[in-house]
């Protein structure tokens, strides 16, 4: 039967996996998120109970014996969701430690290119999401964004913008995944939200968002439109909370 490890969804979650696995020696065939487990008589389940101190082992391990470029490599791997993402993370970290920080000289190596693949994803996502976020001034004068991401990378963001808007209260919504980054000028930090019913637009934001559109309109060359290639370099999946796309 093949064996299933199964964790709680959180980093820590699935480091204690990858703990569990790496020191009694076993090989998963999947490391699954409770969320998205789907259960079969074919599989043989373990439940792993997220443990602080063999987290932060390995965390440390990684650091120490590889490289902190590893340890951003698996974040990143995590946050893509993948459904191998667990898997391939255990291998990477398994071969990690036997060469140390040359791991990511391996390029031709599967347990290093399936890791690198899904970072790739998420980074890019996540430089892409610097460029396209649409801030929207709330009545209660704190700036909302909602996004919508294929990857969870919304936690990504949280250093860059609170560099930015440094005076600013501001809010990042994956309304996906239904959690916030949240500023308040002195800090950011992730929390859960849930926003019901609609949120009220400051009446300076009503006014410049209309100036926003008419500015798009206007500088549009309607016999230049090539919505392919505009959708090649913006991903429709990004155009829904575009204030100049609606």
């Amino acid at each position: 039967m093949m064996l299933y490890y199964i964790y709680d969804g959180t980093f820590e979650g699935l480091l204690t996996a990858i703990y569990d696995a790496y020191y009694e020696r076993e090989n998963p065939e999947l490391i699954v998120a409770m969320d998205n487990f789907t259960d079969n008589f074919l599989i043989q389940r373990r439940y792993i109970d997220t443990d602080e101190k063999k987290a932060t082992k390995v965390h440390n391990g990684i650091i120490n014996k590889i490289s902190e470029d590893a340890l951003t490599n698996i974040m990143y791997a995590y946050l893509s969701e993948h459904e191998n993402a667990g898997k391939y993370i255990l291998e990477y970290l398994r071969f990690g430690f036997k060469v140390g920080r040359l791991v990511d000289s391996y390029l031709s190596d599967d347990r290093v290119h399936n890791i690198h693949k899904l970072a790739r994803k998420v980074s890019r996502e996540r430089h892409l999401l610097l460029g396209i976020i649409r801030f929207r001034l709330l009545s209660n004068n704190i700036y909302y964004a909602p996004i919508d991401t294929q990857y969870n990378t919304a936690c990504l963001l949280g250093d860059h913008f609170a560099a930015r808007m440094a005076d600013q209260i501001f809010v990042i919504h994956d309304v996906k995944r239904n959690y916030g980054v949240f500023y308040d000028k002195s800090k950011w930090f992730i929390s859960d939200i849930d926003t019901k019913g609609n949120l009220d637009l400051h009446e300076k934001e009503l006014f410049y968002q209309e100036l926003w559109k008419k500015y798009f309109e206007s500088t549009t060359i309607k016999d230049r439109l090539n919505p392919k290639l505009q959708s090649h370099f913006m991903p429709k999946r990004y155009w829904k909370y575009l204030v100049e796309m609606k």
